[in-house]
């Protein structure tokens, strides 16, 4: 049985570098995005620390779940994630590795399971697992005319 669900956003230029991430079909307020200097003011998160945050707080999430499965009830979490960000062979900025430490609030003797919990809690982390396995992604370009200037162009009007 396959299960699969969509998930949308929309972003929008502001100005500058700075954008607007918006989260149709739910309640969660817009999020302001802006590259740092020189490119943007730095008036919010880049791209790339969304992309760690995205991880650190899947992994978070995550163990947070398996630790509940088996019955306990950890304080608050913690989660320091830093990434190396280097140019590539094609001089292009990447992001080659990434490191979370996830912090329990209590020791290790405190947990019920621990062992097995720790054998299996990033598997349920779609953030980091799919950033692993390397997710696919198509790109689109359309103009204002809604013409596809870039990508799959089978469904452009007229084609």
């Amino acid at each position: 049985m396959s299960e699969t669900r969509d998930v949308r956003i929309r972003i929008e230029q502001e100005a500058g570098y700075a954008f607007r991430i918006e989260f149709p079909d739910t309640a969660i307020a817009a999020l302001h995005t802006d590259e740092g200097p020189p490119l943007g003011g730095g008036t919010g998160p880049d791209p790339s620390r969304l992309l760690l945050a995205a991880l650190g707080n899947c992994l978070s999430a995550s163990l947070l779940f398996a630790l509940r499965k088996f019955r306990n009830e950890p304080g608050r979490l913690r989660a320091d994630v830093t990434a190396t960000i280097a140019r590539n062979a094609a001089g292009r900025w990447r992001i080659p590795k990434a490191w979370v430490e996830l912090h329990l609030p209590e020791g290790g003797e405190q947990y019920q399971q621990l062992e097995r919990i720790l054998g299996q809690f990033e598997d349920f982390c779609i953030v980091t697992q799919s950033v692993r396995d390397g997710v696919e992604v198509e790109v689109t370009v359309k103009d204002a005319h809604g013409r596809v200037l870039l990508g799959d162009k089978h469904f452009e009007a007229g084609a």
